[in-house]
């Protein structure tokens, strides 16, 4: 359960494997001691949330996220899910809907991987660049009998902020309930547009690329939210950096956890977002998507 005192980051991930896909090493995160120090850093400035959206597949590790918590304090909430085409195991093309389902279901009831930790979301599932495949497809339908059997909210991934529109599309047709939904990577290119009409769906967006400035830069970001707090949407956005590499961390040379915080907030608030538009999208929001 979120602790409602604090901000949450609404999509990180605090140990992730993706090296073997992308052949680098970089993109196996799972430096214990510098993600505590980033944990430490955060709760000192009113961070008490991380949504860890790490699914099967990606190197997921209930165990080290148990001991992160132990050793910080920080509240982890973990997710169950399948994430995108590349990423999938050689199982997932040969399991139904339901069959991804009841996994799904069974993760947020019992648990994950013999820990004790269950899953509170289910997230991050997604589409490819520009297209869903069938298989990508199969995982959004079962992740909407797996919402609508617990409840549990639905945290997607835009490849390169596309196919959101797609997506949302997908899971009404399925039944979802769009207020418990969240749609992730909407910042990666210019889209007001294609935001807004997600907006008017009912469902949450995130802005949770921030500080990645090498596929879009930070001062757009900071210009779309503000108009989109401007037109009354500051209650459906929420906020992250989506950390996936050791070189993200500030001991290796990258820009850390901290930085949205330290950073953004206050280009956000020098482009004339108020506080408690950023109260609602880095704690009212979360609270009431992910309580």
């Amino acid at each position: 359960m979120i602790d409602p005192s604090g901000y949450t980051y609404c999509h990180e991930h605090l140990h992730i494997d993706l090296s073997s896909q992308k052949n680098d090493t970089d993109c196996h995160l799972n430096q214990f001691d510098l993600i505590c120090e980033e944990m430490d850093g955060l709760i000192a400035r009113g961070v008490f949330n991380i949504i860890e959206v790490t699914n099967s597949f990606m190197g997921r590790n209930p165990h080290f996220i148990e001991d992160i918590s132990k050793r910080t304090g920080v509240n982890v909430m973990m997710s169950t899910g399948f994430y995108i085409e590349g990423f999938f195991p050689a199982r997932l093309y040969k399991m139904s809907e339901h069959e991804i389902a009841k996994e799904m279901i069974s993760e947020i009831i019992e648990g994950i991987d013999g820990s004790s930790i269950k899953a509170e979301l289910i997230g991050e599932i997604g589409s490819s660049e520009g297209f869903f495949t069938e298989t990508e497809k199969k995982v959004f339908k079962g992740a909407v009998r797996a919402q609508l059997e617990t409840g549990r909210p639905i945290s997607t991934h835009q490849s390169m902020s596309t196919m959101g529109r797609e997506q949302i599309e997908l899971l009404r047709s399925c039944g979802a309930d769009l207020e418990r939904v969240t749609v992730g990577h909407c910042d990666l290119k210019e889209n007001i547009d294609h935001i807004l009409w997600m907006l008017d769906q009912g469902c949450y967006v995130q802005f949770d690329t921030i500080g990645k400035n090498s596929y879009y830069p930070d001062e757009n970001r900071v210009a779309t939210i503000s108009e989109l707090c401007k037109r009354g949407y500051s209650d459906q956005i929420m906020l992250s950096m989506d950390v996936t590499r050791r070189s993200h961390l500030k001991a290796n040379g990258g820009l850390g956890f901290s930085y949205l915080i330290d950073n953004f907030v206050p280009m956000l608030e020098k482009s004339g977002v108020n506080k408690q538009q950023i109260q609602s999208m880095l704690k009212s929001n979360p609270a009431r998507l992910f309580g």
